[in-house]
């Protein structure tokens, strides 16, 4: 749920309070120069009063030593509660988009997301700062120095409040000028960010395919409208900002040239009009903000629209209100009649299996027929669209999400390696509660133990971005490690030998048939589900062939046609020296 800004800022009323006190404060004392500017005329210089003379300069050094004390206090208060607004906006914001559902990622690039977190926060940042303190500091400014010119002079102070309105006017107009071009830049900002977020990501494929001139000429692209966008932007505060400047300008000349005549008339002292005339420079500087001060309002509003875009994004994948907490997880998965679909388009169709506590499935079939999906559904990334999946006898979404997937080891098919120690990735399951002897063990059944304490660091190796600097094999075979690690009752391996040679995948399924777990492996490998107590076929969603090893082979489908297609040459050998039997064949291999 999204909280509303005036939530965070009253979070923080009560300094707030006391940095506005401080601006009055600091805006009082700071109008009272023209007071102390006018007894200097009117009684020292035409007067000839010079005793007064040490008094009233001691008084102007207590209010220039009162102002910049109560300034700095002021400004303080206002970034130390602004950096608190912005960092609890971004947390919440995280936490918000961590909550939601892999659809929501499945739409959303990147780029765009880190520009929501990063970008528009900080404009929000800005507002809730010294953008806000600014308007507030015009707001109180401006009327203190309109009291005092009516105070001195009625007549002159209308002059200046005939100004105020027009410029202010003037302000909101070009605020919704720029409003629309700020919605485009930062969507703009985001493109930028995406592109050049994926192909820094990828710039070893770059490179591979030697692409580097095609990638520099599609972020060039993006950066030319960022900069057309900027520029549009530009012109616009350009177009009007002059405005401002000229009443600016021609303000004081006007106070002076009237004054000056009621000076010659007698209606106003000398010493008024110089007071008076210092008032019309201060209220010269709110008006000039004005323009700025819209500009960077109307980026905040634009900012604050986006991420309550987010916000309004709500998680597909929700626990009940109470849900149903398991004092031991023992690993008995069942999948009743399940069907997946995504935007209309059937992923799975009528699964069915049951899978008891410490049993092994393989699941088998061409890229695309839904292998993948099990898993994602079995996690409840998505949820089926038919039928119930169970864990140990309960429908998974009675259960806490956070119970059902801290039970399950999952090993990926795209590997992802963050950019910290070997140990700490691999700890990642379970950080607080694995010790280092039982990475030291995860390391030695994934056969990653060698190459890891080969490293100069071992363990405290910090690895690359998604694991740069080691091999895929080496990416893997961490991965399984922490797997291993988490030690979870189940265990999950999506494709996750894929990237090793025949001899090391060979060693660690030899480990993982030690591993005490209810296992499902997905793999194009038959030495990977070889050993399964059941094997399923998947094709176009559907279970096309259902058994074990033997039965499979014996069926001749799919199952065999695989097998031959990775033995065939190693069969051929066999025959040459009179070993027929499939069954025999199998314990060959």
């Amino acid at each position: 749920m999204k909280k509303k800004i005036s939530w965070y800022i009253f979070k923080y009323w009560y300094t707030y309070l006391f940095a506005i006190l401080c601006i009055i404060i600091a805006v009082t004392l700071d109008l009272l120069s023209p007071q102390v500017t006018k007894r200097i005329i009117d009684n020292v210089i035409v007067g000839g009063d010079l005793d007064l003379l040490p008094r009233l300069l001691l008084l102007v050094f207590m209010i220039g030593l009162g102002r910049f004390i109560f300034q700095y206090v002021k400004e303080l208060l206002f970034d130390i509660n602004s950096s608190k607004i912005a960092a609890g906006m971004r947390k919440d914001l995280f936490q918000h988009i961590q909550s939601l559902s892999l659809s929501f990622f499945d739409k959303n690039n990147t780029g765009e997301l880190m520009s929501r977190v990063k970008d528009d926060i900080d404009q929000i940042w800005k507002a809730v700062g010294f953008v806000s303190m600014l308007i507030i500091e015009v707001a109180i400014h401006t009327t203190i120095v309109l009291y005092c010119m009516y105070n001195l002079s009625p007549k002159l102070a209308i002059i200046p409040t005939i100004m105020l309105p027009v410029m202010a006017g003037l302000a909101v107009f070009m605020e919704r000028k720029l409003g629309k071009i700020f919605e485009e830049i930062s969507e703009e900002n985001a493109q930028l960010n995406t592109v050049a977020q994926e192909n820094l990501s990828g710039v070893r494929t770059v490179k591979a395919f030697a692409r580097e001139k095609f990638e520099i000429q599609k972020f060039l692209s993006r950066n030319k409208r960022y900069y057309e966008l900027n520029m549009k932007q530009s012109k616009v505060f350009i177009k009007y900002y002059p405005y401002f400047q000229f009443v600016t300008k021609l303000l004081p000349m006007i106070i002076i040239i009237i004054g000056g005549y009621q000076v010659i008339q007698g209606e106003i002292s000398l010493g008024t009009l110089g007071a008076f005339t210092e008032y019309s420079m201060n209220i010269v500087w709110p008006m000039e903000m004005l323009g700025w001060l819209s500009n960077e309002f109307a980026s905040a509003i634009a900012s604050n629209k986006r991420i309550k875009k987010i916000y309004e994004e709500k998680p597909l994948i929700t626990e009940i209100d109470n849900p149903i907490l398991l004092d031991e997880v023992k690993g008995a998965i069942k999948f009743n009649h399940v069907s997946f679909s995504i935007d209309n388009k059937l992923i799975l169709n009528d699964i069915s299996f049951n899978l008891p506590p410490g049993k092994t499935i393989g699941i088998m079939g061409a890229t695309g027929t839904g292998k993948s999906s099990i898993i994602n559904l079995l996690q409840r990334f998505y949820d089926a669209t038919e039928g119930e999946i169970e864990l140990d006898g309960i429908n998974i979404k009675n259960l806490s999400l956070k119970q059902l997937r801290k039970n399950i080891s999952l090993v990926m098919q795209d590997v992802f390696l963050f950019s910290d120690t070997i140990s700490e990735n691999v700890k990642m399951g379970d950080r607080y509660h694995i010790k280092k002897h039982e990475i030291i063990e995860a390391a030695t059944y994934s056969q990653s133990r060698d190459f890891i304490e080969k490293m100069e660091d071992q363990y405290e190796t910090i690895v690359g971005e998604r694991g740069v600097g080691l091999s895929g094999g080496q990416k893997q075979r961490i991965s399984i490690a922490r797997a291993l690690a988490k030690k979870a009752p189940i265990l999950v391996l999506d494709d996750s030998t894929s990237a090793l040679d025949m001899e090391t995948e060979h060693l660690i399924q030899k480990a993982l048939s030690q591993i005490e777990a209810t296992k499902i492996i997905i793999a194009h490998r038959i030495s990977a589900v070889k050993n399964a107590d059941e094997i399923i076929i998947l094709d176009e969603g559907r279970i096309a062939e259902r058994g074990t090893h033997e039965t499979l082979l014996g069926e001749k489908g799919y199952y065999y046609d695989t097998y031959i297609a990775q033995y065939g040459e190693y069969l051929d050998e066999l025959k040459k020296d009179a070993v027929s039997d499939p069954e025999e064949v199998a314990e060959c291999l």
